[in-house]
Formats: structure tokens, sequence, C-alpha cells
């Protein structure tokens, strides 16, 4: 397997790559064993040549007039997402969306798992849902073990900044925020922002701007 200088990897390039990952797994399952940059263009909806771009950064993966072996490339992208391993995650706020994702549970992603979930509703802590405990918040840095670096944030956003410190100081490295709230954190801390407002708005402005030909 190649060794990849991951300092070397746009930003852009490595947000893409679970993308390609996901549609390569959908091929293999239906036993198809070559694919074009053309075919993953139309698939996942991104150009062949920025396809073929971000590929170029993990050196040769295809062969020209041949395309690409879909079993290698899945190797390879999983070795690379380090899909082999088991990633566990824990959530905090088990609202609605909160509970969407408990009972979701990347049921169709087998590396990675919510293992443990809070909250400070009384009515919801020492319960399960799909299998998941749910714990106080105030035993989070008690509870969470020290595998776990990431959480997924549902929570009312005039509480997010305030749970958020909670989190860095339990030694939490990730996090990804499904709130409007932009939250300040360390620079060892990395958050993912996730509006669904926002992205709503975005779209529906695209619609009435860019229409599609």
């Amino acid at each position: 397997m190649l060794e990849i200088d991951q300092a070397k990897i746009p930003q852009a390039t490595a947000k893409r790559l679970p993308l390609y990952y996901r549609f390569l797994e959908g091929l293999q399952a239906s036993g198809k064993h070559r694919v074009s940059s053309t075919e993953l263009s139309e698939a996942v909806k991104v150009d062949s040549a920025t396809i073929r771009r971000d590929f170029s950064y993990f050196g040769a993966l295809g062969k020209k007039g041949y395309g690409y072996n879909v079993n290698y490339l899945l190797s390879f992208f999983r070795k690379t997402l380090d899909q082999d391993e088991l990633t566990k995650v824990a959530l905090v706020g088990v609202g609605n969306l909160g509970t969407a994702f408990l009972n979701y549970n990347f049921s169709k992603n087998n590396s990675t798992r919510i293992e443990m979930a809070f909250d400070v509703d009384e009515t919801k802590v020492n319960q399960e849902i799909s299998d998941v405990p749910i714990y106080h918040l105030d035993d989070f840095t008690e509870k969470i073990p020290a595998d776990i670096e990431v959480v997924i944030l549902t929570v009312p956003s005039q509480a997010a900044q305030g749970i958020a410190d909670q989190l860095v100081e339990a030694g939490i490295k990730g996090i990804l925020n499904f709130t409007p709230a932009r939250l300040t954190v360390p620079d060892d801390v990395r958050v993912h922002h996730i509006d669904l407002s926002v992205e709503l708005q975005s779209l529906i402005y695209f619609l009435k701007h860019y229409p599609l030909k």
C-alpha cells in the first residue's frame, strides 16, 4: 500500500473521499469490477477532472483507457479513511434530531458507532435508545472513555458554547455541530458546522437564481 503524506492533501479533496468510498462500496456489492472517472462523476456529481485530480494525490490508482479497479480503490480508501478500525463517538443532546441519530446509528457504516449519549433531561437519563445508554451531561467527564474523541452536538443553540467548553475540557478533539451557534474552541480542536437551515436557504437560493438547464 502506498505511503501518503496526508499534509499534502487539500481539505476539499479529503472531504470528498468518504463520498467516493460510499459509491465504491455500492459498486463492489453489485459485482462491478471496473469504473471510469466519467462513471464516478455521474454518480457522485463531481466533475471527472476533479476526481482525477483528487486521485492523483494518492499516486497511480488507475490506468488510462482502463479506468479504476473497484476492489483496489475500495481497499485503498478503506485504509486511507481508517475504515478497518471502529470509531466510537458520543452524542450530546437527545432531542428529536439526537434521537434520530441514535436510531440510525450509522447502520450502513460498520466503522462508526455512537457508543453513548448525554442529556440533562432526567426523564431520558439512565434510559437506552437503540441499545445506546443515555447519561446525565454532568457526568460527561466521568463517563467518557479515552477512546472517544468525537462528539455529535445536537443541543439548543443558546447552550452550545457552554457545552462545547465542557467537552473540550474533558478532552474531546472533534465536534460535529448541528446547532446554528458558531463555536469558539482551542486551535487543537476541530469543529465541523452543519446548519440545516442555512443549507436549506442556500438550496432555495440556488434553485431561484441558478436554475439547472
